[in-house]
Order: structure tokens, then sequence, then C-alpha cells
């Protein structure tokens, strides 16, 4: 198939347009004022992951004197570099423009972010003392010299570059290095309120302020300190010892990815030319590397966790997960499985559902085994203590632990190496593979034989990232599906046993034929007059092949609708190639995150849903595991809900280029807010 001839986005380029759309969150003044800050905190931190992830790979590439190899159809990996700067120093304009425009929405509610310049006698002792009981502990000032090597500092991590000078002439500065220890103290100091308001210092501020206290011992008179901050490639590079587990190649590879190369300084774009000059000369960057001037704080990561102060009306209104319906108030949930499946839709809907299966599995008499694959958990996860709970009460416990979530890894480990050391049998994932799907299976003694019971999902087993991610749980003791989630793990345990499935559709091995039959079908019932249509709710779509094939769907009059989350490298509209597809793009209050892919097939529709996105990461390199939905009435409440989605008139965007982001307009004046319609969606199934 020749791509040239079909536009498409740049995966990185479309990825920076998805994270343009969390910023116009930020930006958004309809948004809370506190609300607007984490999304600022997501922005950064999307943001520092890209870096270390796909720009690092693409520097790579050029380092290695690739510069024309391809990263798509269209784009070699120098271009993509070029745009990728471009774009970002564009987007950090915007960003310091909407920070400054949450700083003054919170004035007006008489909430004050204050710096070391505008602080009060009292507060200026407050802060003092704050200082020197609290910081002055945890600080470790390295003193800079230009013969002297530049100490290795933590990716991500901010620091202050200071220069000290004494004189009216500022003659002969010195220069220190000093981390600002944010791991282990709050990023934010509450200072005493009063009649005018609440006041917050950064702990940046509370440094700066100080500064004489730590450098006491020289005779300087004039300070100046700015806060810097370095991103390192994350890429996890293994050796060929034989002699090394697997394991413990990945625990070598973590420790080596934190004095991985530098991929990205940002800085603060007011700090001194000499001392930038100096921090970039030690660090050894060059005009290749991504110099990215900034505001005066880096890091809003933090900001996620910005202090309550007591104001709610600053924070979007709470929408806590409902019951499902199905699962509220019975006894046992194994027995209402027995009757009839149940999905759930989180955040919705409450995760705990899943949580009190394995639970309830844990102790029941008649259940033999429960097998589970992890990619990742909650820091005090709920899940591995009903795994603990079940091995303690006799069960075979099987784990399937996946090693390689990328920034997971460490967390993995220590999960493995607890519920091995309780006696659980753990699998590490699939040599050359990622196992990304989202299993559990429960072996239960039933009458003369044994039944299954299962949970196939598109989010993780994390009750933590549950109460924000929306994701679908399919749970269910259908023998179709759930002998087949049995098949999975015999391949899980070995892996030269795939088996034959006439339900699940696998990656590596059979998603992208699957797909593709699937899209052929539709191309076939639209010649003949009949139904055709594809539906498709993903995270990121950037198969190249993939959107080749909705492409010639579309020019064959499938009317194709796409909801996609982040990355799309699919352009809609296109005279001759696309004109029968829409994309759109919500980012709202939840984060979405499920996969579902809904066939017309002539009138009988095919509902899925799946672990896996249309990358070719998911489809020919990780261990995906796509269902298919049977039951009427869920297939129902799935149609509703994505229709809701398409319906949305607020926080929906079109996706209609590579950095196009402009808001949906409908015919309709009420304004419809998917997420808060569906919240609607679930209250009333519970009668509330």
């Amino acid at each position: 198939m020749h791509y040239k001839k079909y536009p498409l986005i740049n995966r990185d380029i479309s990825w920076l347009s998805f994270n343009q759309r969390v910023l116009q969150e930020a930006s958004d003044p309809k948004v809370p004022a506190l609300e607007r800050l984490k999304f600022l905190g997501i922005f950064s931190n999307n943001q520092d992951e890209f870096f270390r992830v796909r720009v690092a790979s693409l520097k790579r590439m050029v380092q290695l004197q690739q510069d024309k190899t391809k990263v798509s159809a269209n784009d070699d990996s120098k271009s993509i570099l070029s745009k990728i700067q471009k774009t970002v120093v564009e987007q950090q304009l915007k960003f310091e423009n909407a920070y400054q425009g949450v700083l003054k929405d919170l004035e007006k509610r008489k909430i004050f972010i204050l710096d070391e310049k505008h602080l009060s006698h009292e507060q200026g002792s407050f802060v003092n003392n704050y200082f020197h009981k609290n910081v002055r502990p945890a600080l470790v000032p390295i003193m800079l010299d230009k013969e002297r090597k530049f100490p290795d500092i933590k990716e991500n991590s901010n620091y202050l570059l200071v220069k000290m000078s004494k004189g009216k002439k500022l003659a002969n500065p010195r220069f220190s290095l000093l981390e600002i220890p944010s791991e282990t103290l709050s990023r934010f100091v509450v200072l005493p309120a009063d009649k005018k308001g609440s006041y917050v210092i950064l702990l940046d501020d509370v440094i700066r302020y100080c500064l004489k206290d730590i450098y006491q011992i020289f005779d300087f008179n004039h300070y100046e300190a700015y806060t810097i901050k370095l991103t390192r490639d994350a890429e996890l590079d293994f050796d060929n010892d034989m002699n090394q587990s697997h394991v413990e190649k990945i625990s070598k590879s973590i420790k080596n990815r934190k004095k991985g190369l530098p991929v990205r300084l940002v800085y603060d774009s007011s700090i001194d030319k000499d001392l930038i000059a100096l921090g970039i000369k030690m660090l050894k960057l060059g005009k290749e590397d991504s110099l990215i001037p900034g505001g005066r704080y880096h890091n809003f990561r933090d900001f996620i966790r910005f202090p309550d102060l007591g104001h709610p009306e600053l924070l979007y209104e709470p929408l806590p997960p409902l019951p499902c319906p199905e699962l509220n108030g019975q006894r046992s949930v194994i027995d209402v499985l027995r009757k009839k499946d149940v999905f759930l839709t989180y955040p919705y809907q409450d995760f705990c559902h899943v949580i009190d299966l394995l639970r309830e599995a844990a102790i029941d008499p008649k259940v033999v085994s429960i097998k589970i694959n992890i990619y990742r958990v909650a820091k005090n996860s709920n899940i591995i203590n009903a795994l603990r709970n079940a091995i303690k009460n006799g069960k075979q416990v099987t784990v399937v632990v996946e090693i390689q979530a990328r920034f997971d890894e460490e967390a993995n480990i220590y999960w493995a190496d607890k519920l091995q050391e309780e006696g659980a049998k753990v699998i590490f994932g699939v040599p050359g593979f990622k196992v990304h799907s989202k299993l559990f299976l429960i072996t239960r003694r039933e009458g003369r034989g044994i039944r299954n019971y299962v949970h196939i999902g598109t989010g993780n087993f994390n009750e933590s990232t549950a109460k924000v991610y929306s994701d679908y749980s399919l749970l269910t003791a259908d023998k179709n599906i759930a002998d087949e989630v049995a098949k999975v793990f015999d391949f899980f345990e070995n892996n030269l046993k795939v088996g034959l499935f006439k339900h699940l559709v696998l990656s590596p091995f059979n998603l992208r034929k699957k797909i593709y039959q699937l899209i052929k079908n539709e191309i076939k019932n639209a010649k003949q007059g009949l139904p055709a249509y594809i539906d498709i709710k993903l995270n990121n779509f950037c198969d190249e092949e993939m959107v080749c094939k909705i492409y010639e769907a579309s020019q064959a009059g499938v009317k194709i609708r796409i909801i996609a989350r982040g990355v799309c490298s699919v352009i809609p509209g296109k005279k001759g190639i696309s004109e029968n597809i829409e994309v759109i793009s919500l980012v709202d209050k939840f984060l979405e995150h499920a996969r579902l892919y809904v066939f017309a097939n002539a009138g009988d529709e095919l509902f899925y849903i799946s672990s896996a996105d249309w990358m070719g990461r998911n489809l020919d390199h990780r261990v995906e595991v796509t269902a298919p939905i049977y039951n009427i009435d869920i297939q129902k409440e799935l149609r509703q809900l994505y229709e809701m989605q398409f319906k949305g008139n607020v926080k929906v965007r079109n996706i209609n280029g590579p950095i196009e982001n402009e808001y949906r307009k409908s015919g309709s004046s009420r304004p419809f807010r998917a997420q808060n319609e569906m919240y609607k969606f679930f209250q009333k199934k519970l009668n509330y």
C-alpha cells in the first residue's frame, strides 16, 4: 500500500495537539481555578513523559546518523524534532499566560500565591522559621566551578542555579546548584491567613528568601536564583549478559535510566545569560538539544496536589462513583454472574465491585484458583491485598506481572517480590512482548465440574486511577468467553501454546487481521447498499496501515466516527479520501481511556471492547485482548453512551488537522456536556 498518497498526521505532532487540548482546559476561564491548576499540572507531566520517551527516541535516530530514517510515511526524525521544538516553545508561552490567568482568578477569591519579594514582616518571620525547622536540613548546596565536573542531577527534579556576588560592581561571582527537596517536603507552604485572604508560598521561594542563611560562610550581599529542570532519555537499555535474569536486567536498566542522556533543559527565561551559559556548558548540551525558556517555576505536576484552602467553588462538583444496579446490595457477586453478565463503566460506577469479587473468591471454599495479569496497580493496592488473602486461604494464585510497564517497573518488581514471598506463582510477562491485557480468571468447583468467572477490561487493576479514568469492565461466566480467557492464561504459562480462539481476539496474533476482515466486510456491505458504518473509541490511532484501511472504507461509502482522546493520524473530510470520516476528541474532568469498536455488520451490530489502541505496538508487539459483547442489554448501553459522547457540544473538539483543536459547534442551543450526562444516565439506572 502506498501511504504517501494518503494524508496522515504525524503521531508526535498529533500528541502535541492532544496536550494542547489539556492546555485549553487550563486556559478556559469557565473551568474552576483550582481545576485549571490541575490541568497545568497534567500538561506539564504529559510533556515530561513525551520528552523522556518520544523526543529521546527521535534524537537517538539522529545521533545514529539516520537523519533520513522515516518516522512515518511523510516525515523524517530531524524535521519532526524541528516541528516539536517550535510547537513546544509556542505552547510554553500559552502555558505561562494560563498560569497568570489562574493567579488573577485566585486573587479575586482572596487567595494569593506570594513570592519571596512580597512577604509582610510577619509572613517573613513565619517563612524563616519554617525554613530553619524543615527545609534547611534537607538541602545539599553544591558549589560550581568551571574546572570541576558538573554534578549528576536528577531528571525532572527542580534545581536552583544560584549566582552570588558582592560590591557595587558585583564582580567575581560564585555559583552554586541547589536541589529543591519537593520529594520530601510539600511544594506548597500555607501561610497564616488574615482578614485580607489566604496565602501560599512555593518551596522554591522559601529557599530564595533564605539564600543568605544557606551561604552565610561567604561574604556576599547579592543573590540571584533561577530554576532549571533537566529531562533525560527514559529508554531502558538491556545488556546481553546471559547470566542475568530478566528482572535483574530491568533493575539494572532502571538505575542506568537515572543517568540517561539529556534530552531537554527547561530554564527560567529571565535567568542571567552568564549563568545559563555556564549551566549549558557544564551539562554538555548542544544546539540539537531542546533548550526551552520557561517561567519562574517548573515541575507543575506538583500543582495537581495544590492545598485545599476551603473553597469548594474553585473545584468541580464531585461525582462520587455509583453502585452497579445488578450488584448493589447483593450478597454474592459470583451468584449474580452465574445468571447474567455485568458491565461496569468507570469512574461513573464503583471499581470496588471488582475488588469485592476478588475478595469473595479469596474466601469462597469452592474457589480453586485465581489468575490475574498486572500492568499498573495502585500504591496501596487492594487488588494485591485480595490476592494475598486468597493465598492465605489456600487458593492457587498465579500473577502475570509486566515489569516493563514504563515508569512502573520498580513498583511491579516490588509487588512481584511480595507476592512470591506469600506463595503466589509469578510469571514475568511473555518474552519479546509486553502483556497489556486486563484479565483475571477465577476457577470454581460447581457440581461435578468447574466453572470459570472472568474479568476483561480496558483499564488497569488500579482503584486510584479508576476514580478519574473512563474505562470498561466485563464480568462474565459465559462459557464461550471465560474458557477462552483460561486459554490466554495457558499461553502465559506456556508461550508455545497459543490455542485456538473463536470469540476473543488476541494481539499480536490476529487482532490486525480480524479488524481488516471487519472493515472489508463493511466495504462489501456499503457497495451492496446495506447498512455500513464503523464507530470507534480509542486513546490513540496512528497505525498507518490501519489509517489507510479506514480511508479505503470511507471511499467505499462506509460512515466512520472516531472518538480519539490522544494521538490520531486520521485527517477527516479530505475530498476523495475521507469525506465519510468524522473525528472528535473529548477532554474534560475524567480522562477518556476506554476502547470500543462497533461495526454495523449489515444491521446486526458487532461490539468489541479492548485493551488495544490502533497503534503498531498494540497490534503487533503486545499481548492485548479484545472481547466481543454478546449481551443485548450491554450492547444497548454501549450504544447509548457512545451517542452521548458524539452528541456532546461542551469540551468536545473537532480533529481536522495537525494542531487544530476547534471546539465543536452543535445545531442545538442547549449545552450538552457528555460526561455530566453520562453520570445522570447511571443515576437514573439506580433511580436516584
